[in-house]
C-alpha cells in the first residue's frame, strides 16, 4: 500500500485572504490582522493513487483571545469538498463533523494561540473515490468551499495528483454452475442488486462510527485477486464478457473466520444470488465494507459491531470458483482499494 503524504494546510482567516502555495506538502492562506477571529488547519493525502481516495480533515478553532471579539459556534460550520481536473468538476461530497470539543482542550496546539489559549476545536470530514481508470494528470485540484454561521461562503483550492499505478488483468474461465449466475438476469437477482445500491447510496451524517485505521477481515495474507484487477470472464458457452474487479479476495479455507474491518452497523446481512452469504456495514457517512462468498453469517441487519468482532465464516457460496474471503469497501457508491482505509486516512494520529 502507498504510504500517506501528509500535507498540512494552516489557514489563518481575516479580512483579505492570499495564498501562499510552499510545495506540495504544505500550503498557507494569510491575510492582515482584522476580520475573521478563528483558524482553519487542513490535512489531506495530497498524491494517492487511481482506485484510493482522498480524504480531507478540516480543524476549525477559536481561541480565547479570538473569543474576546465573537465567540463562534464552530459546529455550524458547512464545507463542500470538490475535486477538479482542469475546469471540469470530477466529483463533490459534503463535509461532517467527526468530534464535538466544546470543552478547552489543553493537548492541541494550534495556530494561531497557545495550547493553553485553545478555546474550542470542531473537526470535519470529506473523502471522494478516485477511479482506477484515471491516470497521473497535473491538471488535478481540490476545491474547498465553507461557510460559517454568518452563511457568507469562502474558497480555497489546493494542490493535488495522482501517482500512477498498474493494475491486473486476467481472464477466469467459469463453469455452467458460475456462468448462470453471472448471466443470471431474473427479477430476483434484479432485485438484490437495486436493494444493495440503495444500501450503498445512503448518506446518514451523523454515522462516523470509527475514523481510525481499519483492519483487514482475515489474518490470511495470500490473495488470490487485486483490486480493480482488469477480469475476462469466459462463459462456458464460448463467449465472454469484461469485468473490474471491486475488492480483494483473500485465499482462506470454508470455515475460517471474517471479522469486522472496523466498528460500525450491519445495514445487511443475506444470502443473494451473486455474492452468496453477504454482510455490509456502515463505518462513515457514505462509507461501507462489503463481505462476500461466506458460508454462514454471526451477525444481523440492524448489529453494531466493533472492529475484529466476528460476522462469519468464509466460504465459496454464490459465484466462486473456490472458497475464499472477498473484501470490498464503497465511498459514494464507488469502489475504492480496501487497503487505503488500513493507512491513517483520516489523519487521526495528529493532534
Amino acid at each position: 500500500m502507498k504510504g500517506f503524504l501528509r500535507t498540512i494546510c494552516t489557514i489563518a482567516f481575516f479580512a483579505a485572504i492570499i495564498p501562499c502555495f510552499l510545495s506540495a506538502k504544505e500550503a498557507i492562506l494569510a491575510g492582515d490582522a482584522q476580520g475573521f477571529a478563528y483558524n482553519i488547519t487542513v490535512h489531506y493525502n495530497d498524491s494517492p493513487c487511481p482506485g484510493d481516495a482522498v480524504f480531507v480533515r478540516m480543524d476549525f478553532s477559536q481561541t480565547m483571545g479570538q473569543a474576546e471579539r465573537e465567540r463562534i459556534d464552530l459546529t455550524a460550520a458547512t464545507a463542500t469538498l470538490e475535486l477538479y481536473l482542469g475546469e471540469k468538476r470530477l466529483d463533490k461530497a459534503e463535509f461532517y463533523l467527526i468530534n464535538n470539543n466544546k470543552i478547552i482542550d489543553f493537548q492541541n496546539n494550534m495556530t494561531g494561540g497557545n495550547s493553553e489559549d485553545l478555546l474550542a476545536k470542531e473537526t470535519f470530514l470529506a473523502g471522494i473515490p478516485l477511479s482506477s481508470w484515471w491516470t497521473r494528470n497535473d491538471g488535478y485540484s481540490l476545491k474547498i468551499s465553507y461557510a460559517m454561521e454568518d452563511k457568507k461562503q469562502f474558497h480555497f483550492t489546493l494542490p493535488f495528483n495522482l501517482t500512477n499505478k498498474d493494475f491486473v488483468s486476467e481472464t477466469i474461465p467459469l463453469d455452467s454452475r458460475n456462468t448462470g449466475i453471472r448471466t443470471n438476469t431474473s427479477a430476483t437477482r434484479m432485485a438484490q442488486i437495486e436493494k444493495l445500491n440503495k444500501v450503498l447510496a445512503t448518506t446518514n451524517y451523523e454515522h462516523a462510527f470509527q475514523t481510525t485505521p481499519y483492519t483487514p477481515p482475515t489474518p490470511a495474507t495470500r490473495r488470490t485477486s487485486f483490486f480493480a484487477d482488469r477480469r475476462v470472464f469466459a462463459y462456458s458457452d464460448g463467449t465472454s464478457a469484461t469485468s473490474l474487479h471491486y475488492g480483494i479476495d483473500y485465499g482462506v479455507p470454508t470455515g475460517s473466520t471474517v471479522t469486522a474491518c472496523a466498528k460500525g452497523r450491519v445495514v445487511m446481512a443475506e444470502d443473494r444470488i451473486s455474492t452468496g452469504w453477504s454482510v455490509v456495514i456502515e463505518h462513515l457517512p457514505g462509507l461501507y465494507s462489503l463481505y462476500y462468498h461466506m458460508s454462514e453469517l454471526k451477525v444481523k441487519e440492524g448489529d453494531m459491531v466493533e472492529a475484529g468482532d466476528l460476522i462469519g465464516l468464509s466460504g465459496a457460496t454464490g459465484l466462486a470458483t473456490g472458497p475464499h474471503l472477498h473484501w470490498e469497501m464503497r465511498l459514494n457508491m464507488s469502489a475504492v482499494n480496501p487497503d487505503f482505509f488500513t493507512g491513517d486516512f483520516t489523519f487521526s494520529a495528529i493532534k
